[in-house]
């Protein structure tokens, strides 16, 4: 049996042999594979595994990027400063065509509920891990930063190449109001020299677990990036809720109690120019989004939700 990797953007499938891995364990943990325990694919196959001498992992295997250097020193920092992320084991480590890491598996919890006063739970999370974060300077580069939260992409036009989709946005028609915000927020996040700092670019609920209001585990390393800490909380108040089920984008309402209660962790206030790229970076993800799912079908959930929300988004990011 083998571990597949369904590369859907440039089409094509990666494999990689249970024993190939059970023998990477082996080279670099130091024990093989005793028993698998799960395995989860969307971007990469993170595979839990009980190794022969007991311990309990959790390898990651993806293509090889060069940013992912700079993610495994996000996280290992993190974890050395107290945050609750999994102990980094293994830096990126080549796997036959492709790249492994491994980390310490993290067992319980559950995704927080949705509920009176859940933003500013993960506001205060997400305020905790910048605060902890290393300095952009200390680690390797991150770029490029992920689609979703890639507004300064390369390509001249309007779109950066989706992660997930094998598709040109750009040549997409329509519809045009998501095309000229997409545009309008572009250019209201390049008029902005707030400095980066280190953080989490898709701190979504799904990835992460609680017990009760405290925050077990913050997963999905490979989401770090250097941003503008407004850009990041931004964009995080307009996806924290996200748990991959239709419809659980947050409400335009829950976006402000989360930069609200952001501002309040982190000690203080937003300026004018920090509360205008938040919600730029907000739209950002929600424009991105909801363009990938006319590729699909106009009017899903994720379109249907911003469309009547834009105009209030664009008027507070000042776009």
């Amino acid at each position: 049996m083998a571990l597949t990797f369904v590369n859907l953007k440039d089409s094509i499938v990666l494999s990689v042999a249970r024993e190939q891995l059970s023998d990477w364990c082996r080279d670099n943990l130091g024990s093989p594979v005793g028993e698998y325990l799960f395995e989860h694919v969307h971007l990469s196959v993170a595979a839990g595994v009980r190794l022969a001498d007991g311990s309990e992992v959790v390898v990651k295997v993806r293509p090889f990027a060069e940013r992912l250097h700079g993610c495994f020193e996000v996280q290992k920092h993190l974890h050395g400063r107290g945050f609750p992320c999994p102990e980094p084991l293994v830096a990126p480590t080549p796997l036959g065509a492709l790249t492994a890491t491994a980390e310490r598996l993290v067992p319980g919890g559950a995704l927080l509920a949705a509920r009176e006063g859940a933003p500013a739970l993960f506001a205060a999370a997400l305020a905790r891990l910048v605060g902890a974060a290393p300095a952009v300077a200390d680690v390797s580069s991150l770029a490029p930063a992920p689609p979703w939260i890639g507004w300064d992409h390369d390509d001249t036009r309007t779109w950066p190449e989706p992660d997930d989709l094998d598709v040109d946005l750009n040549e997409t028609p329509g519809p045009r109001w998501l095309d000229t915000t997409a545009d309008r927020v572009r250019a209201r996040l390049a008029a902005s020299d707030l400095p980066d700092v280190v953080g989490h670019g898709d701190f979504e609920s799904q990835n992460t677990r609680w017990r009760g209001n405290e925050l077990l585990v913050v997963h999905d390393w490979d989401s770090a990036v250097s941003r503008p800490e407004a850009a990041l909380a931004g964009q995080a108040s307009a996806v924290f809720g996200v748990t991959g089920n239709p419809g659980d984008t947050p409400l335009l309402s829950e976006s402000e109690e989360f930069l609200n209660a952001y501002a309040v962790a982190r000690g203080r206030p937003w300026t004018a120019e920090e509360y205008e790229v938040a919600w730029s970076a907000g739209l950002w993800v929600l424009v991105f989004n909801a363009k990938k799912e006319t590729v699909t079908v106009e009017g899903g959930p994720g379109y249907t939700h911003l469309a009547g929300e834009v105009a209030e988004r664009l008027r507070l990011a000042g776009a």
